[in-house]
Parts: structure tokens; sequence; C-alpha cells
């Protein structure tokens, strides 16, 4: 069988995804193609042999989170200056559930880490960071050194950490 990760097209069976969340499942179905076409969110669908069947996918966008929540260690290298710090954004990612199970949210989690290093190479970005819908996602995100804001919902993992994955 073989994987492939894309930019969403519009000839991508967006209607047939279904991972359980229905948030989740009606970003796709109605929603994500226009935040691309307007440079809200990048949205990424992995494709096997049935080329237009997505079996998950994942979206990224420009983002910042106050300097005040950005852990110590990373935090106290940093001008304080600054009221916020550029991050990457991976603001949903989804396993439709015929395909859950079988590793594919590690690979689309790789991917879109690995996809916002490369782009912190030209357009400054401290971290990735994404906000858990819930205590599974949550439990997900930590198994990948994800680290928890403090007040915020937020999870943060350091570029730093990202570049040593991808060396």
């Amino acid at each position: 069988m073989s994987l492939v990760i894309e930019s969403l097209k519009s000839y991508h069976r967006k209607l047939e995804f279904s991972c359980g969340k229905e948030m989740l499942d009606i970003y796709l179905h109605r929603q994500a193609k226009q935040d691309v076409k307007r440079k809200l969110s990048a949205c990424f669908v992995l494709i096997g042999d049935e080329k237009k069947l997505i079996q998950g996918y994942y979206t990224l966008s420009s983002s910042t989170i106050p300097l005040n929540i950005v852990p110590g260690n990373i935090k106290k290298k940093l001008p304080q200056s600054y009221s916020s710090v550029p991050a990457t954004l991976l603001g949903r990612l989804a396993v439709d559930n015929n395909y859950q199970g079988q590793g594919l949210g590690k690979l689309l989690l790789i991917d879109a880490l690995k996809r916002s290093f490369e782009i912190s190479k030209s357009i400054a970005s401290l971290a990735v960071i994404v906000d858990p819908l819930d205590e599974k996602e949550e439990k997900f995100y930590k198994k990948y050194g994800f680290i928890v804001l403090p007040d915020s919902g937020k999870m943060f993992l350091s570029m730093k950490t990202i570049s040593q994955l991808f060396k």
C-alpha cells in the first residue's frame, strides 16, 4: 500500500471522511477548502492507493504565543521586549475511522512537524503548538514530546526539539 500526503485538492473525496469527531469532520467537509483559498490555513491530506479517498488530514497556519507562557528554559533565552513569539499552529489532525489504529496519526504528525521545521528555515517559528480537543488527544501529543502550556489549553514543541528529529 502506498501512502501520499499532499495539499487538499477539489478532487479529494472530502464528504466520505469520518473520524468520529463531528467538529473535525465538518471542518473538512465544509470549511477546509475555503480556509485554504483565503490563506487562513494549509490543509494536507493522506491518501492511499485509492487516490481520491482521504484517510487522514492536518492543517497548519502561522500563529503566535504570549511570551509569558513559553516554557522557562526557552523563555530565558529570548528578548523580554517581545510580548508574543511566532509559532506554527497544527490546528487539526484527524484519521478516518476506517484507518484508525494503523499509526497514521503518527505519520501525519511527523509530516506536519517536518513541514513546519522546513518552513521555519524561511519564516520564523519558535515552536509548533496544538490545542487538543480532549484528554485522549493531549495524551497523544504528550507521547511525542509536546508539553502543556500553563493556563492556555495549548501544547508546545520547540523547533529546536523538532530539529533533532530531522538531522
